[in-house]
């Protein structure tokens, strides 16, 4: 993938031939929804957009689906996911080029993307021999007493344009081995990487000879989002977004006694220790305050640094944001894309404000890059600001390459510091101190869902479960035992005794 496309029609072309690669269609798009690319800020297509009738429908054929899919064995569910798996390394290059072009991922990136589609069709083919329940002792002699964990139903996905197509996958193989079925709406702002995600998993339905129906794709605005969260038939509803998002979803889900699973905002921290090696911390503080352009969950946002080694890691990083290339991610030599949009540039710029209002010191970056060559496109410079206490501003998550810095004196204040935040996905130590790490990953250090040692806020791999707390929504995806979100447990009671005992020593007949 070395391509340096950077005009509108050259991308267009090029996500046109990955489509057509993927299986696309391409005759049978066009219609009210623009799709545009944040590498230039114009359209590169237009796409059709379902009606309220057509998600009703569709849902209706996914929970048709479900009472088919949910007794083939799962073994045999798995040959689905594997399928689905090959046909993504076949295509790795043809997706990660369409996410490259919709939501401005550098070429890396976006191929790393398609692998954690890779991955979690990996570790779910295995799972689906091992969906295991439990035997536990019963008090009534001649019984068993047991667990069983069964398909759920329709899951619904609703999936935001930072990672297009990895926390969707992260459901849908998942869901699939579980015995689910799924409608997924995607972002408005990505809906050409969820074609081709869409249309590959169709092939290898076919191949495999699945049921029909078994994934339904949803093209719609947010109200089609609402439809699927409304619906009853709509057993669990997976959402990816802001806060805000989540307040409204949840309250709907559970008035209709759904399941939820939220994937929120993450306002991340990295605590870096006197003993900490720095230049370990600056390579992995880089990583995660830029990469994607600040716009993962997983960024990290906030750094507190010992006040005996500020001065010196800070000047390292203000020397190293100097050499990162900005600009478009179609050429390998760039580290940062675009933001996806003027929203995401403006919401940027008035943190940078507040900050200095409030007292904070705008050490290198923020500026606007490249407005001339392509002013639709909103391509910056990451910003580090360093803030002389946890102000107002620093408790909010700006999506962009913004990284406050603080400083701090005593370890269990930087933790206090670290969890003083609404929000509670990610956060990471840099130490050599052991006895520092254990403090940081026991019950009363970080309280987020992610804990890390020597490593930065970002690139969670499959194997471990992903989610967060407080406002982060308290989801879990992708691997250790998030199987068990998408399935239902029964208890099991076999008697096999002869008699009719009852628990606790109940004496009636």
């Amino acid at each position: 993938m070395t391509e340096t496309l950077t005009q509108t029609s050259e991308i267009a072309t090029m996500v046109r031939s990955s489509l057509e690669a993927c299986g696309v269609n391409i005759d049978a798009l066009g219609g009210a929804h623009e799709a545009s690319s944040p590498l230039t800020g114009e359209v590169l297509m237009t796409l059709p957009v379902n009606s309220a009738e057509d998600i009703h429908t569709m849902i209706g054929q996914a929970h048709e689906a479900f009472k088919t899919w949910r007794d083939v064995p799962a073994p045999v569910r798995g040959n689905l996911v594997k399928r689905w798996g090959e046909l993504l390394t076949e295509h790795k290059e043809d997706l990660a080029r369409i996410v490259t072009a919709e939501a401005g991922k550098i070429q890396s990136e976006a191929l790393g993307e398609v692998q954690e589609m890779i991955d979690i069709c990996d570790f779910a083919v295995g799972l689906s021999r091992q969906l295991y329940g439990k035997t536990m002792p019963s008090e009534r002699p001649g019984h068993r007493l047991m667990e069983t964990w069964h398909p759920l139903g329709v899951v619904g996905v609703i999936s935001a344009f930072n990672f297009p197509v990895a926390v969707y996958s992260w459901n849908t193989a998942l869901a699939l081995v579980c015995g689910d079925t799924i409608v997924w709406k995607p972002s408005g702002m990505t809906m050409l990487s969820a074609l081709a995600a869409d249309a590959l998993l169709g092939r290898a339905a076919k191949d495999v000879g699945a049921p029909e129906n078994l994934h339904k794709l949803v093209l719609a605005d947010h109200t089609g989002g609402q439809l699927i969260v409304d619906d009853p038939r709509v057993a669990l509803l997976s959402a990816t977004g802001s806060v805000r998002m989540g307040q409204e979803i949840a309250p709907r889900v559970a008035q209709r006694f759904g399941r939820a699973l939220l994937e929120l905002g993450g306002n991340n921290a990295a605590i870096v220790t006197p003993s900490a090696d720095l230049d370990l911390a600056l390579r992995g503080i880089v990583f995660s305050a830029v990469g994607t352009a600040g716009q993962r969950c997983t960024s990290m946002r906030r750094l507190i640094v010992h006040e005996s080694i500020a001065e010196d890691l800070t000047a390292k990083l203000v020397s190293a944001y100097a050499t990162l290339r900005i600009g478009t991610p179609l050429d390998d030599e760039n580290l940062i894309g675009p933001l996806i949009n003027k929203a995401s540039f403006e919401g940027m710029q008035n943190a940078i404000k507040s900050a200095q209002d409030q007292g904070g010191t705008v050490l290198c970056g923020g500026g606007r890059v490249n407005a001339d060559g392509e002013p639709g496109a909103y391509y910056v410079e990451p910003a580090i600001v360093r803030m002389p206490s946890q102000s107002d501003v620093v408790k909010d998550e700006t999506f962009a390459p913004l990284l406050y810095v603080m400083t701090y004196t005593d370890f269990d204040d930087a933790v206090a510091l670290q969890n003083d935040v609404p929000q509670g996905l990610s956060s990471a130590v840099f130490t050599n101190d052991h006895a520092e790490a254990e403090r940081f990953m026991s019950a009363s250090g970080s309280d987020c869902g992610i804990a890390n040692v020597n490593i930065g806020t970002s690139g969670a791999e499959i194997g471990g479960a992903f989610g967060g707390e407080k406002e982060t929504g308290g989801g879990r995806e992708s691997g250790a035992d998030s199987w068990k979100t998408y399935m239902r447990q029964a208890t099991n009671t076999v008697n096999f005794s002869g008699q009719l005992p009852l628990a606790q020593g109940v004496k009636f007949l």
